[in-house]
């Protein structure tokens, strides 16, 4: 047994030792360069955080040479290539991250078809072709302090992808020789999808990869916008689907969701988009006077209505709340009434007018009821703030009967002596 155990201690400190040397290896074209002027020094000070490093690639293995010799003519051997050219990367990143069985080894769920995906981008594309300025693997994940895409201190993490791509998309002097806007990531930041990914820190909210892609990244087509929208907002689209406009939209080339919403600058929708509204979007296909534009503006205003009202029991539910009275049944209630209303809006995508009514008058129906209890809720709370009146003006003039009585013996005490 004691045999085993040393066997044991040995192997241990036969691996501890063997990953010293690894760890020296490793280290063997960093401390050189540490000890080089900024721009040299800087990579081996980025490196030791870089996932790489992390897991246990050297220096060698991206730039060739001998990383375990220390004399730089023998680190420098003939399979050193130094900085590789900007043409180079992306094959020179594929020759591990295209390899499957290589990245087995280290991530099984990574995938393997980044540069193909980035040679069908239009990166890749105008790469090509021999155009070295789009970008490439080192423009959006780093050089040598690369993170996982999952850390937050990853340049493709989900609230950095926006600055990311906008180091080369708001880059007026680069866009202007491929004709692009620059405005795409000023509008996104206004946008309702970057206040949820930015101030509600909603990681599932739309940056730009998960509209444009990630390696095979290209704008979406008018066809395929829709499909797009879809990935986060099925209802709404399959709505848009079954309804008129789907054909007119088709026969005009019109992109669907981005025709009323936007695409960067997406602002939260509103009834004031329907017809009459201040955000009116119907009127850029739809006459002022035409029918189309007074049913919509009928119906904006009934939602609007519905919706102050249901804000408004919902204000004085938490009102009564607050004095004490139990309005749990009530405030089930008023979600109950809030979802048909929540219904007939999203039924605006598919312009079912019959099923919008019912909904609202559903949600018209239940509102009354929940108005009726919180009515009697308030009656409850006015009849506790009475009775809260009426019993401390009876303690305060019990109280007061008790002091001048306390007096009157105490007199008749004070009294007693001289009778």
């Amino acid at each position: 047994m004691k045999k085993q155990t040393w066997l044991l201690f040995a192997f241990g400190s036969f691996i501890v030792w063997e990953l010293g040397l690894a760890a020296d290896k490793i280290n063997t074209c960093l401390e050189c360069h540490l000890q080089l002027d900024d721009k040299l020094a800087l990579p081996a000070r980025s490196f030791p955080q870089d996932i790489h490093a992390n897991y246990g690639l050297l220096c060698s293995d991206c730039h060739g040479g001998n990383a375990e010799k220390e004399e730089i003519g023998e680190a420098k051997d003939k399979t050193f290539r130094g900085t590789p050219s900007r043409q180079n990367i992306p094959k020179l990143c594929a020759t591990c991250h295209s390899n499957a069985t290589y990245m087995r080894n280290f991530n099984p769920r990574l995938r393997v078809d980044q540069l193909e995906l980035y040679l069908t981008s239009k990166h890749g594309q105008s790469f090509q072709k021999g155009d070295l300025k789009p970008a490439i693997c080192t423009d959006c994940h780093g050089v040598h302090g690369i993170q996982a895409a999952n850390m937050p201190q990853s340049k493709t993490f989900a609230w950095n992808i926006a600055q990311t791509c906008g180091r080369c998309h708001s880059d007026t002097s680069l866009m202007k020789s491929y004709n692009l806007p620059t405005n795409q990531e000023e509008d996104y930041r206004t946008s309702v999808h970057a206040q949820a990914l930015y101030e509600k820190k909603d990681l599932s909210a739309p940056t730009c990869n998960d509209c444009h892609g990630n390696h095979g990244a290209s704008p979406p087509e008018v066809t395929s916008v829709a499909n797009v929208c879809r990935q986060c907002h099925p209802s709404p689209s399959q709505l848009f689907a079954r309804s008129a406009h789907k054909a007119a939209f088709d026969d005009a080339s019109i992109s669907e969701c981005e025709a009323c919403h936007g695409h960067h600058r997406i602002v939260k929708p509103t009834d004031e988009m329907l017809p009459g509204g201040k955000l009116d979007t119907c009127v850029q296909c739809h006459e002022a006077d035409s029918k189309a534009i007074q049913q919509g503006s009928q119906l904006r205003q009934e939602l609007q209505r519905l919706a102050a009202e249901l804000e408004s029991v919902g204000s004085r539910l938490d009102v009564v709340a607050k004095k004490g009275v139990e309005v749990s049944e009530a405030r089930f209630q008023l979600q109950e009434a809030r979802t048909p209303f929540l219904e007939a809006r999203n039924l605006v995508h598919g312009l079912f007018f019959s099923e919008m009514e019912s909904r609202l008058k559903d949600s018209s129906e239940r509102l009354t009821r929940v108005t009726a209890m919180a009515e009697a809720a308030e009656k409850e709370s006015q009849f506790r703030k009475t009775g809260l009146i009426i019993a401390t003006a009876f303690l305060f003039l019990l109280a007061l009967a008790i002091l001048l009585k306390a007096r009157q013996l105490r007199q008749r005490r004070l009294q007693a002596p001289f009778e």
